[in-house]
């Protein structure tokens, strides 16, 4: 496979945004969305947000936990979050910027299971969750490393967040995400990360480095420990990614103009709530918004409704100046044809949508059940193409190649020409899938498909992976702090 390959620069999009309504149709959804926090409100499952929410005025009944909150209100507080912000990394020139045409993209997140072609689909366990970060660290195609990549269940639930944490830490050293559940899980974000960048916990909010990316349990329901994880993240000025889960004809109106509604009102409420916590909290709109099979109920990803979404998502954030997430999903069950041109629907969009965030951009598959091995290559593949795409374009006179054009004879080839020799090595991009040096090969190499292919490529990867460097007082005290965190956190 040869050197490690370079991680992707910082992107930009070069291109106006893609916006599919009219600022008429912007401010409805905005007004419908002001007139469902003033009228219905949403129901706070934790009194100590509804305390929040009510020493600002707004209208609290603890019977029903029902915060209404007035227009005012919410868009003073929105006026307080940041159009862009930066987290920061272990490696400073890895820094995610967030806002403006900048484009992210992060890994798969929250999967339950993973699966590759040599041992199928199973369970995740933490020699897979760490394999995820190996294998994209290596890549180099992700801006953030992620939170809960996959699910390590051989940890215990109550430490479970601490293994993850330690290996971010130890695999990647770039920005990665707290669990987006529970005030522990983020506390020891906290910790641990204020370990890794050697400061307080206090001078975090100075230089944040953190975010947690969780959700509305929609419609219209903030759980307490979503809340908690909330609160203490802004408390302390990390980044909060709010994502209402509002899928077309379950937990929103079946129209798009409705769930949109819904969507932007639901985070709006959070927007607000952590900016009364700590004025300046940068915040996230995460866009989720898709559509159902309405004879199963299962969730539909990469379809023409969610990429109309995506798009309307981000033109409602533009508006609001406040980033936007959204994702790059599929629905597939296995790594084939159906799984690429569901993601790469929905990736264009987001990128096409001036998205900040793109979420799940490396190894989603099956709606959000897997973690793949062989689809972080296929992506890889994927984010490194848009990566060459999103490039400036410039050339000179000798780029333009009139000489050449004149020097090759009419019917001739170029194949030779010292204009092509002399350029085409960074002329073309070539592709991680496509082993070109195989040609002549072609029954052993070219006659397998692209998951096998990528297999072959993942393995290879991980038996190359080197770890980032690390400062040994700095393992020293994450090792000390997470033995010293499992005893008080295990049940006796």
């Amino acid at each position: 496979m040869g050197p490690a390959l370079a991680p992707l620069p910082r992107l930009t999009v070069p291109w106006a945004p893609l916006e599919i309504l009219t600022t008429e149709q912007v401010e409805r959804i905005l007004d419908a969305a002001f007139r469902v926090l003033e009228e219905a409100g949403l129901e706070i499952r934790s009194l100590a947000a509804r305390d929040v929410y009510r020493r600002a005025g707004a209208p609290v009944d603890d019977s029903t936990q029902i915060v209404r909150l007035g227009r005012d209100l919410v868009a003073t507080q929105l006026a307080m979050a940041p159009e862009r912000f930066v987290l920061r990394s272990r490696d400073p020139a890895r820094d995610l910027h967030v806002g403006g045409n900048v484009v992210n993209f992060g890994p798969v997140n929250g999967a339950p299971n993973i699966s590759d072609l040599e041992r199928g689909r199973r369970y995740g366990d933490l020699e897979s969750f760490r394999n995820i970060l190996r294998l994209t660290h290596r890549l180099g195609i992700l801006h953030w490393q992620g939170g809960i990549v996959v699910e390590p269940v051989d940890v215990p639930v109550c430490v479970r967040h601490l293994a993850a944490y330690q290996a971010h830490i130890e695999h990647s050293d770039i920005v990665w995400a707290a669990r987006g559940v529970g005030g522990v899980q983020a506390e020891d974000a906290l910790r641990m990360s204020a370990i890794e960048h050697r400061c307080s916990v206090e001078e975090l909010a100075a230089r944040p480095t953190l975010m947690t990316v969780t959700n509305v349990n929609s419609p219209r329901r903030v759980d307490e420990e979503i809340l908690d994880n909330i609160m203490v993240m802004a408390r302390h000025g990390q980044c909060v990614v709010i994502t209402p889960f509002t899928l077309m004809g379950a937990m929103a109106p079946v129209t798009l103009a409705g769930a949109l509604v819904q969507q932007t009102a639901e985070a709006l409420a959070i927007v607000a709530l952590c900016q009364l916590l700590r004025p300046g909290t940068p915040c996230v709109m995460g866009s989720f918004t898709s559509n159902v099979d309405m004879r199963t109920g299962s969730p539909a990803f990469g379809t023409p409704e969610y990429v109309n979404a995506v798009l309307a998502s981000a033109q409602i954030g533009r508006r609001l100046r406040i980033p936007v997430r959204t994702s790059a999903v599929n629905a597939s069950p296995a790594v084939d044809a159906q799984s690429t041109y569901e993601t790469m629907f929905s990736l264009q969009a987001a990128i096409l949508s001036h998205s900040h965030l793109i979420n799940h951009a490396a190894g989603w598959l099956e709606g959000g059940l897997s973690a793949s091995l062989e689809k972080i290559i296929v992506d890889a593949e994927l984010l490194r193409g848009w990566a060459e795409l999103l490039k400036p374009i410039s050339f000179d006179d000798d780029d333009i190649g009139v000489e050449a054009i004149k020097g090759v004879p009419p019917g001739g080839h170029f194949f030779g020409s010292a204009h092509t020799l002399a350029r085409y090595e960074k002329a073309f991009y070539r592709p991680l899938l496509s082993d070109w040096s195989n040609f002549e090969n072609w029954t052993d190499a070219g006659a397998r498909d692209a998951t096998r292919r990528a297999t072959a490529i993942w393995k290879q990867m991980l038996a190359e992976y080197v770890a980032p460097p690390l400062d040994p007082a700095v393992r020293e005290e994450l090792d000390a702090y997470v033995a010293a965190r499992t005893a008080e956190l295990t049940p006796a």
